[in-house]
């Protein structure tokens, strides 16, 4: 009798550490979670006091569109082949609604270095801020544009558009870029933080 009383004691004890193990794991789980999205919001304000700091007309320009999708990159190339990943978030200005997301870079071409850059996206209108979270973007090849004065009445003087509704500025440690490169670049949902 006292053997099957311990023995139900026991693996109540057991089912109690197993729970306990699991509930802690799920609670480690979601703060690295909140931990990762907490870092990619401080980086997208750092990015847009950066942004209107270089081009303070930008400031408008995000305040009256549609929404934007800000994100931080480390490419590194040796010799003949480079990659780059990055985390960003994009956000619906209308509803506020933000998406954790991720890119994912890879370069051809000669050369050694490391770059740390951030883009930002501009969207015109909501259908190509919901086409760029829903169905990822693509840079393909090489793409190298310069940003132009005048387009839009001025107030996207230092982006570069590159696609229909959809305007990018890119930041280096330097500032502003002039040059805008997208080399093979991807853009989409990161599911592990939405």
């Amino acid at each position: 009798m006292k053997s099957t009383k311990l023995k139900e004691a026991m693996k109540r004890m057991l089912l109690l550490l197993v729970l306990t193990g699991a509930i802690g794991l799920v609670a480690r789980a979601s703060t690295d979670v909140e931990k990762q999205q907490k870092q990619i919001r401080s980086m997208v304000q750092d990015t847009l006091q950066q942004l209107y700091k270089a081009d303070p007309k930008s400031k408008l320009a995000i305040r009256h569109a549609a929404g934007y999708a800000v994100f931080s990159d480390l490419g590194v190339k040796i010799l003949f082949a480079g990659s780059g990943n990055g985390k960003g978030l994009a956000i619906n200005n209308r509803t506020k609604h933000e998406t954790f997301m991720k890119m994912l870079e890879i370069q051809g071409g000669l050369g050694v270095g490391v770059d740390k850059f951030r883009v930002i996206f501009v969207f015109d209108n909501e259908k190509a801020l919901e086409s760029f979270i829903n169905s990822g973007w693509e840079f393909g090849g090489q793409s190298t544009v310069a940003a132009k004065s005048g387009d839009k009445g001025g107030a996207m003087s230092g982006a570069v558009a590159v696609s229909d509704g959809v305007w990018m500025y890119q930041l280096t440690e330097k500032g502003l870029a002039a040059d805008i490169s997208a080399t093979g670049t991807k853009y989409y949902k990161d599911d592990d933080l939405n």
